[in-house]
């Protein structure tokens, strides 16, 4: 159940940069959606994404993956620091159902006063305004901006309002994958992690903006992977990669 319940968070599953060799300046985010098929312990589970403008000029980036042992979902509203090339968290929602047991958390970052706040537990916790801190979404959004911005190592400070945990990921290659939407090709990433057998590797679509395409979790000789079945690009839709 602890790698089901993985599988479903790392998917809605911020980084403080280590180079920026190649680095270049990148557009503003890029809306889309995107739906993802898997099948984990004989279970089908469905997962979709979607990140907009809203009136505000921010933007808001939406999760769901729901199986019939539980669900998750998570909102995350963010701004983008163009100066800067980063996406600032304002306001995070997770909500989880099922997986063992149930998480609610409500996030809302005060950045004047350097500090966000849990609503859920009423917990604060300081932010250095240097650093790259993003939610427990907003990240993936950093992700594939810098990859965009040709950037090849990446580590991002990811709070909850409660600790920080640093997630650290590296371009180990490209390739060619074949998918229902054609073949499509992706930079190959790496999560690293310090002294875990646990290896995350995520595939993303070089000339799409870098929308995910497949996400693989490895762990004691056993795979779980997700592909994608369905994605548009500011409100088109992509009929063939």
């Amino acid at each position: 159940m602890r790698t089901c319940n993985w599988f479903l968070a790392v998917l809605s599953v911020s980084f403080a940069l280590l180079t920026m060799n190649a680095a270049q300046a990148v557009p503003a985010p890029t809306s889309f959606e995107t739906s993802y098929n898997a099948k984990l312990y004989g279970f089908n589970i469905i997962a979709s994404s979607r990140l907009s403008p809203l009136p505000n000029g921010n933007y808001e980036y939406y999760f769901n993956a729901d199986s019939l042992v539980g669900k998750v979902t998570e909102v995350t509203e963010v701004s983008w620091d163009a100066k800067e090339q980063q996406i600032i968290p304002q306001h995070y929602i997770y909500q989880r159902n099922g997986l063992g047991k149930d998480r609610d958390d409500e996030l809302v970052f005060d950045w004047a006063a350097n500090k966000v706040t849990n609503l859920k537990n009423s917990q604060s916790q300081a932010l250095d305004a240097a650093k790259n801190f993003q939610d427990g979404l907003s990240y993936q959004i950093q992700l594939s901006q810098d990859l965009i911005a040709g950037k090849k190592q990446f580590e991002y400070s990811i709070t909850n309002g409660r600790k920080i945990k640093q997630y650290k990921f590296e371009i180990v290659g490209e390739e060619v994958l074949t998918t229902p939407l054609g073949d499509v090709k992706t930079v190959k990433v790496k999560r690293t992690r310090d002294k875990s057998e646990l290896v995350t590797y995520a595939w993303f679509a070089k000339d799409f903006q870098y929308l995910l395409v497949r996400l693989q979790q490895e762990e004691n000789g056993s795979a779980y992977t997700i592909y994608i079945s369905k994605a548009s690009l500011n409100g088109k839709a992509i009929e063939h990669f």
